[in-house]
């Protein structure tokens, strides 16, 4: 069997995310370093009169895993990343404490 192409997967989940934003006063905004493979969606902008500047996703691979470290969306990041094939064996969810990981269908680490 073919290894999938974690990087390239994740960036597609994480350009659909920067552009399917609502938020018209803002900013969206994908950030890939594929070099380190850590890959960010933010908002940015002005909404009204307070500053907005945040991570929506981000997501590092290491060591063959899907690393989820923020998924501020409502579908989540990893349930894309299994309909796009990856197995959840190489999905952790980081944003968990790794206590918590075990009890997830997802890899502990």
């Amino acid at each position: 069997m073919e290894r999938l192409n974690y990087p390239e997967i994740v960036q597609n989940i994480l350009e659909r995310h920067a552009k399917n934003h609502s938020n018209r006063q803002t900013e969206v905004k994908s950030l890939f370093d594929t070099e380190r493979d850590r890959y960010q969606v933010m908002n940015m902008g002005w909404q009204n009169f307070t500053r907005v500047f945040g991570c929506i996703i981000y997501v590092e691979i290491k060591e063959g895993k899907i690393w989820i470290e923020r998924d501020g969306t409502e579908i989540g990041v990893a349930n894309e990343l299994v309909e796009a094939g990856v197995p959840k064996q190489d999905i952790v969810l980081a944003f968990k404490a790794p206590y918590k990981r075990k009890f997830t269908d997802f890899a502990a680490s």
